[in-house]
């Protein structure tokens, strides 16, 4: 190879060097323009992606504090609700209990009132004397009910003028004197009329002139009011 060829060679390898190389400068700055103008595209893109996700996160927090919020509402009206619920289930429970200590202490008392009742009549019936059915029987019953009125008289007082008018009989009549031709006859042990019976009758005694104590303590009334006491009477009164 001859010193000019190899000048030639060297010459163009140069120049191609250097078309190379502008080639490729020319396509390198081809090319950064263009990544230029496309990047703030890209930072915008992902400016907003940021703000998109802040907005999200803060949404999802105000979500959140929504959520607790009407989680802690409905815990305090379910705490309320029970709170009330329990109230009024001790209040029906304390006035049940109430009613039914009253419904037991009344029936208590009225229990109570019953035994008192049943227990005085019961002293009562033990201090009340019982009397033959007897003449001796009726003037001691005659005797005690005439203490009771104030009125006086005598065991022998009564039994001697009951001899006398009726013999100690409690169903006797007189049908021939003067009070019975006035159709009023005398009755009983102590021969009593029915006027001086019904005027003279002692409260808590029979009705009825046959009735042996109501007739004596009739009798005994009238023989009190009229001669001081059925003592003092010795014949026909």
């Amino acid at each position: 190879m001859s010193a000019f060829s190899t000048r030639m060679t060297k010459a163009r390898k140069v120049s191609i060097a250097g078309t190379t190389a502008a080639g490729v400068a020319a396509l390198t700055f081809s090319l950064v323009p263009g990544s230029a103008s496309a990047e703030p595209e890209t930072v915008k893109t992902a400016q907003t992606t940021a703000a998109q996700a802040s907005i999200a996160k803060q949404e999802s927090t105000a979500a959140k504090k929504q959520a607790a919020a009407a989680a802690k509402a409905h815990a305090h009206a379910v705490t309320h609700d029970n709170a009330v619920a329990h109230a009024n289930a001790v209040a029906h429970a304390k006035a049940k209990a109430n009613a039914e200590a009253e419904k037991k202490a009344a029936a208590a008392k009225a229990a109570a009132k019953k035994r008192a009742v049943q227990q005085a009549a019961s002293r009562a019936t033990a201090r009340k004397p019982v009397y033959a059915n007897n003449l001796d029987g009726w003037i001691k019953e005659s005797l005690s009910i005439m203490k009771k009125h104030g009125i006086p008289g005598t065991y022998d007082g009564l039994h001697r003028n009951i001899i006398r008018e009726s013999s100690g009989n409690p169903k006797a009549i007189n049908d021939w004197d003067i009070n019975a031709i006035n159709g009023v006859p005398s009755i009983g042990l102590l021969q009593v009329i029915k006027p001086t019976f019904d005027a003279y009758h002692v409260p808590g005694t029979a009705k009825n002139q046959y009735d042996p104590v109501a007739n004596i303590t009739a009798a005994a009334n009238y023989a009190a009011d009229r001669y001081g006491t059925i003592d003092n009477v010795d014949s026909a009164y």
